[in-house]
């Protein structure tokens, strides 16, 4: 057992255990009775669930930095899963003295639904963050939609405008113009639909309609125009327009 211990650490046994003594009384010194350390399990961002990284000697080396201490002193140690994030487990260690095992655990276990709490604050705030961040790509897509379509490049406005949909379902202008250029198609059955509406909303369907020969129901979405803008000259011309076809 002597020689094995000298071959992996090193040095004899002698060293070895004056390095656990050393370490252990510093330990002892910064913690004294009532302190804990805390710091993360291991050194670098964690392994993807299932990855081979974990095998790696270089991996298992920066680790161990952190993952030594407590077996290096003899002070306890407890590590805390807390989640996950990008499908890598998360995690935190709390260290106490030597001798301290009863402190310690009594301490994390008053602090457990905490640090839960905490953990779940933080994983619905990274959420949020994805949910800013996709909106931001769907103004990107919106963009360059608008670009597509003063070039009149109707089908790439269109997927252009879908994607952000796609992005952002919640936002009315992209439906609207998507709707545009599906009018400048003449893809008028395509726009007889919406999630979300504003006034170019309500004119652009009412146009389908109109062109599909829909005009009761074209009638009522430039009406709906006018309650949202009732000084739409657009609207109010398609409403006597179409009035004059129930006359």
């Amino acid at each position: 057992m002597s020689a094995q211990i000298q071959l992996s650490c090193g040095a004899n046994i002698d060293y070895c255990r004056l390095a656990r003594d050393e370490t252990r009384s510093a330990l002892n010194s910064l913690l004294k009775d009532d302190g804990i350390l805390v710091i993360p399990t291991i050194a670098d961002p964690p392994p993807k669930l299932g990855s081979k990284e974990i095998l790696s000697e270089d991996y298992q080396a920066r680790a161990f930095s952190l993952l030594a201490i407590a077996s290096m002193s003899g002070c306890c140690q407890v590590t805390l899963p807390l989640g996950s994030h990008d499908k890598c487990p998360v995690s935190v260690s709390f260290i106490a003295r030597h001798g301290g095992d009863r402190f310690l655990l009594d301490t994390v276990q008053e602090m457990y639904t905490s640090l839960q709490e905490q953990a779940d604050i933080a994983a619905k705030s990274n959420l949020s963050s994805n949910s800013f961040s996709q909106e931001e790509s769907a103004e990107i897509a919106k963009e360059k939609g608008n670009i597509a379509f003063k070039e009149k490049q109707w089908h790439k406005a269109i997927n252009f405008y879908s994607e952000a949909i796609k992005l952002c379902g919640v936002n009315a202008t992209y439906y609207s113009n998507r709707a545009a250029a599906y009018l400048e198609q003449g893809r008028y059955c395509f726009i007889t639909s919406f999630m979300f509406f504003n006034v170019k909303a309500y004119l652009r369907r009412g146009t389908a309609r109109e062109m599909l020969g829909y005009y009761k129901e074209a009638i009522e979405d430039f009406r709906y125009a006018l309650v949202l803008e009732p000084t739409n000259k657009t609207a109010n011309l398609a409403v006597n327009r179409l009035r004059k076809l129930f006359q």
